[in-house]
């Protein structure tokens, strides 16, 4: 028996207790939020959220995937909402603790650069662009439609017709390219 038909039949168990599939795939989603936020406490209260979520939605299970593919769908999703949660937060935050242009024109320095500083700063961005102009195609378009238009690597999967981690292997092959030839600064 397949893990799919397995995974079928212990959906439709009514008396199957998911106390056991909490305590065999809580380690699993655990390293997987962990892995891709960084902080332990986001990745537990993450993990957390996502058992209570499959708890509340077990009866529905259909099994037409795996346990923990159903398990880390609901990860991903939750995963997501987190950093759009951060971001909004972020802007919130800056929002509440920003001054009024008006006021701060009159104690900040002038925030025009010093030609100098434009000089360097248009060699930099005409450097940026030559070294995106070598990149392959595929890469060249991630770049761009991760860093110009802003896209999530979902959108970009969606937009170009590739999975979600060709794009991040391409996306990282041309940033590790881009900041080589930038000398390793950002």
């Amino acid at each position: 028996m397949g893990k799919r038909a397995v995974a079928a039949a212990f959906a439709r168990d009514d008396s199957a207790d998911f106390a056991e599939v909490a305590t065999r795939y809580r380690p699993q989603i655990f390293r997987f939020l962990l892995a891709s936020l960084r902080d332990p406490d986001a990745a537990e209260t993450l993990t957390q959220d996502c058992l209570l979520k499959a708890h509340r939605n077990w009866a529905s299970f259909r099994g037409e995937s795996s346990v923990m593919t159903w398990l880390l769908r609901i990860a991903i999703n939750l995963q997501k909402d987190h950093w759009r949660s951060r971001r909004l937060q972020f802007w919130k935050l800056t929002a509440t603790n920003s001054v009024d242009a008006q006021d701060a024109s009159q104690w900040l320095p002038s925030g025009e650069s010093s030609p100098e500083q434009q000089v360097m700063a248009k060699d930099q961005v005409r450097l940026v662009w030559k070294v995106v102009k070598g990149l392959s195609d595929r890469q060249r378009t991630v770049f761009l439609l991760r860093h110009v238009e802003e896209m999530e690597i979902h959108e970009i999967a969606s937009t170009i017709g590739l999975s979600e981690g060709t794009v991040k292997a391409h996306l990282s092959r041309a940033m590790v390219r881009v900041r080589a030839e930038l000398g390793g600064k950002r």
